[in-house]
């Protein structure tokens, strides 16, 4: 059984892409996150705007007992004009993407605190933000069902750059009533 207590968060830095690499090529994340292999170049491409403040996401490793366990990372959606369009959302919302990258870490409930507690500590804490936001792909049904047991909803399916994704939301003060 896992301390939750043990669970905690930390910027990326360059000397983080190490795992963001093997996370992004092996496993669950590469099945959902990825589908394709990358380059450490593209990994870099797409991870360094983010650790050098070049693009407007927060990005993290989620860490467990101190151990780079996934990665987590928000955003205003507003910040992104194109997705906002896409998902048509009308109130100052964040994006959540994650994924648990450790074998040994997967399926095995921890996903509930991580989110949770990220929500807590750093999304409803980070920004002035009234709900959460979420895109799972429709047939990632592990990761909806762990979504709902955070309180998240579903409110529609759209369609992304990046394909179909199955919008679910929290608000901030029904998260705080969760808790």
């Amino acid at each position: 059984m896992f301390d939750i207590g043990l669970v905690s968060f930390r910027r990326l830095n360059t000397n983080d892409l190490n795992y963001m690499y093997k996370w992004l090529n092996h496993g669950l994340a590469a099945e959902w996150y990825g589908k394709k292999q990358f380059t450490m170049e593209e990994i870099e491409e797409k991870y360094l705007p983010y650790i050098n403040n070049e693009k407007p996401t927060q990005a993290y490793l989620i860490l467990y007992n101190e151990r780079p366990i996934g990665y987590i990372q928000t955003y205003r959606i507003q910040d992104y004009k194109e997705y906002a369009q896409a998902i048509d959302i009308d109130e100052n919302a964040s994006g959540l993407d994650l994924f648990i990258g450790e074998d040994d870490f997967i399926h095995k409930g921890l996903g509930k605190y991580i989110i949770s507690k990220f929500l807590e500590e750093i999304v409803f804490a980070l920004y002035d933000t009234v709900s959460c936001i979420l895109g799972p792909e429709p047939d990632n049904i592990g990761a909806i069902k762990t979504y709902e047991k955070v309180g998240f909803r579903y409110l529609k399916t759209v369609r992304t750059e990046d394909g179909d994704e199955y919008i679910m939301r929290i608000g901030k003060e029904e998260f705080s009533q969760l808790k």
